[in-house]
């Protein structure tokens, strides 16, 4: 298999034959509203076009339709005939943009030789689950294969841990910029969570995504690498990946 990382939380897999990808984010830098103040969004261009993000793609696996997950540009550009699995409660409003092939991940199905199980995500704490509600995460497992664990818009909580022990997946994808909300509550894993992952899952592949992307992001990419060598965690086990860069398992 194969993850390409493209920008935020789009990736471009090919796992078990097929190629789809994950929370399109086709954006324009500095074409959508800031979270923080601080910069217009997305901070980055994509690293290839729009069209060969794309491009062959047989699905796409939408966490939840933050506007930095699911955008104008993914929507206008993707064809409406492609199947989309989502968490259900977001089915009505993609299906709203003219998409055809809606499949909302009630727990969990199988397409095409790939089962996709949902998992749960907790994007924040206290009050500004409110302004955050539902996100997914999902497991994907296929025969001859590694079981992928796409954590979604989490912090580091007692579920993620639970779904650690219960998959035992082999390679972790976390979303790792430190994000905050409102008050400055943190909104998806810091690097000190990140790590915590890494430890929980020590037999594990870590790979650190939906960096340096958004203006209310908190952690970059040296961060992360910085804190996890003090920490003891090697480069092998935690993948920082850059924007276009493909890692192959």
């Amino acid at each position: 298999m194969q993850i390409q990382q493209i920008r935020n939380a789009t990736l471009r897999f090919t796992y078990a034959g097929k190629i789809f990808i994950t929370d399109p984010y086709l954006a324009g830098k500095h074409t959508m509203p800031s979270y923080k103040g601080i910069s217009p969004n997305p901070l980055v261009d994509l690293p290839c076009s729009e069209n060969e993000v794309i491009e062959g793609i047989e699905m796409a696996l939408i966490s939840h339709i933050h506007s930095d997950h699911f955008d104008q540009t993914a929507q206008i550009l993707l064809l409406k005939s492609l199947p989309i699995f989502c968490q259900p409660g977001d089915g009505s409003e993609i299906k709203a943009k003219g998409f055809q092939n809606v499949i909302p991940v009630n727990e969990s199905l199988e397409w095409e030789g790939i089962t996709i199980t949902r998992t749960p995500a907790q994007h924040g704490s206290g009050d500004v689950l409110k302004d955050m509600g539902v996100v997914s995460g999902f497991i994907l497992q296929a025969i001859n294969e590694p079981t992928v664990y796409w954590a979604g818009d989490t912090i580091w909580y007692d579920a993620v841990e639970k779904v650690l022990k219960q998959f035992q997946p082999e390679i972790i994808i976390t979303h790792s910029c430190g994000a905050v909300w409102g008050d400055d509550v943190l909104i998806l894993m810091d690097a000190k969570q990140t790590i915590e992952v890494c430890r929980a899952a020590p037999e594990a592949v870590v790979v650190a995504t939906h960096m340096e992307a958004l203006d209310h992001g908190t952690i970059s990419r040296s961060d992360l690498r910085a804190f996890a060598e003090i920490e003891g965690i090697t480069t092998s086990q935690l993948l920082i990946p850059q924007d276009g860069e493909i890692l192959r398992f």
